[in-house]
């Protein structure tokens, strides 16, 4: 996906999150501990402006201020956040930039703000119980993104072991597929694009009725125990 499409995206997350903060802040975020939406918002937002350090000051250390409390004003925080920090991506995706992770270039930002805002975005409008689809060009981006990042990253923390095999997703409607570990795959998890992506972020489990098995599904979930994502 080029800097273009990532950039597109991004936009219409970050707006698409924006309009959530209409709604009731104080709604629980199922799937972020105790959070509510204000503070699924604070966390968005302030790590929009990490991100902006990172990119423009090449510095991973940035602490922003905690969002505001008034609905108002915490909208247009963030609001102004995320356009700072999506003028401060439309650039060379190939540029230099602090990130945790290969490649340090601002294209891996373009990415993975994008990801984040897709993920985050389907909490908040979950909270709020009305949630939307997926796109499914960034979805694709995104599962692959869980095993070429964010996986070995949560390996190299020592938060994770390398696997000892290797699992096999297939996306059922569009045909999809990806592998993850060595050697010949021991299991086959298939699915819908969107709900295999939202398994690998813990926002579904893993014996939901739209997924299916294959093989050796025992090894295979000791694969996706990894973790595989923070």
């Amino acid at each position: 996906m080029d800097r273009a499409a990532y950039l597109t995206h991004l936009r219409r997350e970050s707006d698409a999150f924006r309009r959530c903060l209409d709604g009731d802040l104080t709604a629980p975020v199922e799937h972020c501990g105790d959070w509510t939406l204000h503070d699924l918002a604070d966390h968005l937002g302030r790590g929009n402006i990490w991100t902006l350090a990172a990119v423009v000051e090449h510095r991973g250390d940035y602490e922003s201020i905690p969002a505001p409390r008034e609905p108002a004003e915490l909208a247009r925080w963030f609001e102004k956040g995320a356009e700072i920090l999506l003028r401060a991506l439309d650039t060379d995706p190939s540029a230099d930039a602090w990130t945790f992770f290969p490649p340090h270039t601002v294209g891996f930002w373009q990415r993975r703000r994008a990801l984040e805002t897709l993920v985050h975005r389907w909490d908040a409008e979950h909270a709020l119980g009305v949630p939307g689809p997926l796109d499914p060009e960034l979805v694709a981006d995104g599962i692959a993104e869980v095993f070429d990042t964010m996986a070995p990253r949560q390996i190299d923390r020592g938060r994770a072991r390398s696997p000892e095999a290797a699992l096999r997703f297939v996306a059922t409607d569009t045909g999809g597929s990806w592998t993850y570990g060595p050697g010949t795959p021991v299991a086959t998890l298939a699915g819908p694009a969107e709900h295999l992506f939202l398994l690998l972020w813990g926002r579904l489990p893993r014996d939901a009725t739209v997924f299916t098995w294959d093989g050796d599904r025992a090894a295979g979930e000791r694969i996706l125990d990894g973790p595989l994502t923070p």
